[in-house]
Parts: C-alpha cells; sequence; structure tokens
C-alpha cells in the first residue's frame, strides 16, 4: 500500500479542523459578534403588568432589574429575544453565545436575597421565580461572560446588581421631582433630567397608548463600556430603532422609544390586582 500523498493529509487536517470551527460556532452561536456596550435595564412594574394576561400580581413600587445586555451595534437596546420579536430585521445584540452554560441556582444563592428584591420576575408570581434569571444568563449572561469581571453566573448577576444599587435610579427619580403621579410629564423634561445627573445620554422606553390616552413610561436604560463606565445609549447622528420589543417572555405588550411628547408614569396602586 502507498503511503498517503502529502496533499491528501493536508486535506484531511484542513477538513477536521473546519469540522472543529463549525461546532465551536455551533456553541458559541454569535461569538465572531463582539458586542459594544453594556445596557443596564430598568423596567416600571406598573406599566409592566398593564396589559401582562399572567398572573402579575401587587408588583414591586419601584423600578426594578429587566435585564443586563450586550448590544452588537449602535442600534443595540431592547431584548427581540424575550419579548414579542423586534421587527428589525438586523440582529442588535449578543445572545445565547454558548447554550451549553446552563444556569444553576445554586451558585447564585449568596445573591438569592437581593435578586428576589430588584431583580424579580414581575410578570409570575410563582414560586419558583428562577425561571426568568435562567433566561436572562442563557440569552445574555453567556455573552456578558466575555469579560472576566462577567465570566461566572455569580460574577453576572452580581455585577448587574452594583449597577443597580450604583445608578440608584428610584432615588435619583425622585431627587428630579420626577414621581409617579396622575400628571403628565414630557419626555423629553425627563431624558433631560437623567442626562443632567448621569453625565450620558439614557434610552427610555414606552408603552403605546391605546385610544386617546397617552404614552406609559415602562422602561429606562442607561448604559455602559466594557470597562464598566457609564456612555451614551446613543450618539448624536445615530438612528434610533423605533419599533423594538423590549418585554420580559410572556408580556402580552409592546413597549417602544417613547415619542417627544406627554408622557404617563402610572401609580402602583392603580396597576396592583
Amino acid at each position: 500500500m502507498k503511503p498517503a500523498a502529502p496533499g491528501h493529509m493536508l486535506l484531511c487536517c484542513l477538513c477536521l479542523a473546519f469540522a472543529y470551527l463549525c461546532c465551536a460556532h455551533g456553541l458559541w452561536r454569535r461569538g465572531d459578534q463582539e458586542w459594544q456596550k453594556l445596557i443596564m435595564v430598568h423596567h416600571w412594574p406598573a406599566t409592566v403588568c398593564q396589559e401582562v394576561e399572567n398572573d402579575c400580581r401587587n408588583p414591586p413600587d419601584y423600578w426594578t432589574i429587566h435585564g443586563l445586555w450586550q448590544a452588537l451595534n449602535a442600534l443595540g437596546t431592547g431584548d427581540s429575544s424575550s419579548s414579542l420579536g423586534s421587527r428589525l430585521s438586523l440582529p442588535d445584540k449578543a445572545e445565547e453565545c454558548n447554550r451549553s452554560w446552563h444556569f444553576h441556582l445554586e451558585e447564585i444563592k449568596d445573591l438569592l436575597q437581593d435578586m428576589k428584591t430588584y431583580w424579580p420576575d414581575v410578570i409570575h408570581s410563582s414560586v419558583n421565580r428562577s425561571s426568568f434569571w435562567k433566561h436572562e444568563w442563557q440569552k445574555h449572561g453567556t455573552c456578558a461572560a466575555q469579560l472576566d469581571a462577567l465570566n461566572s453566573q455569580k460574577k453576572y448577576f452580581g455585577k448587574g446588581l452594583d449597577l443597580y444599587k450604583g445608578l440608584a435610579l428610584n432615588s435619583m427619580l425622585q431627587k428630579l421631582g420626577i414621581i409617579p403621579s396622575g400628571n403628565y410629564y414630557q419626555i423629553a423634561d425627563i431624558k433631560d433630567a437623567l442626562a443632567g445627573l448621569y453625565g450620558v445620554v439614557p434610552k427610555i422606553q414606552c408603552l403605546l397608548p391605546k385610544g386617546e390616552e397617552v404614552q406609559s413610561i415602562g422602561q429606562i436604560e442607561l448604559c455602559f463600556t466594557k470597562d464598566l463606565q457609564l456612555r451614551n445609549c446613543t450618539e448624536p447622528g445615530e438612528p434610533v430603532a423605533v419599533g423594538q420589543g423590549a418585554q420580559p417572555a410572556g408580556a402580552a405588550m409592546n413597549l417602544q422609544v417613547c415619542e417627544d411628547g406627554p408622557v404617563f408614569y402610572p401609580p402602583p396602586q392603580e396597576t396592583n390586582r
């Protein structure tokens, strides 16, 4: 039998290498699209619960964490993976980067008290609310793990809690005199006030009005660099992705970037049920 020709051996090696890369791509589905910024997403439970048909009962009367997401490009905002779906075809954020990295509640047992308080599953009253955290880890945490500071479940959720506490959005809004009430605010006033306080441009999302009602504030995003320093969520001249959904899984509502004009900041007691 003749020994294999060097050319044939080289071809075999190349085929094996290609197969390995394909497998790796299956595990890190979007690992080749490196994300550019972190988005700390706060949502207002009263608005989140307005149109949810699930068991959303007695929501918190303070802003809670929706998630810590990663944007791939200038349009990065909103969670199309956990909503009814983005109306934009262009992917804007990293998600499900490593499907084999499963969520384990035991790894964040030291964080559970704060998780239940500040990162609750607003729209489900089930005792086992860890399914929401599992969703956030698998969709976003496995991508955030590209950073050493976020490369474990405990680091990811722990840093999310730290950023939330450091931003102190609830107390900052109160300091600015922006409180839930029956009166309307102007979106531009809220955005400018937050920008003046944090020194960066936030992104604010609303529940669209029905009939003659006005939009309701539902979500506020503040963005960070990979060095975990605050940065603008949008830069001058960037297009605004108005049609992107941004809800938790199972929501029957549709949040979009708020339109200029009046906005309702609903008091919690009006949505408890």
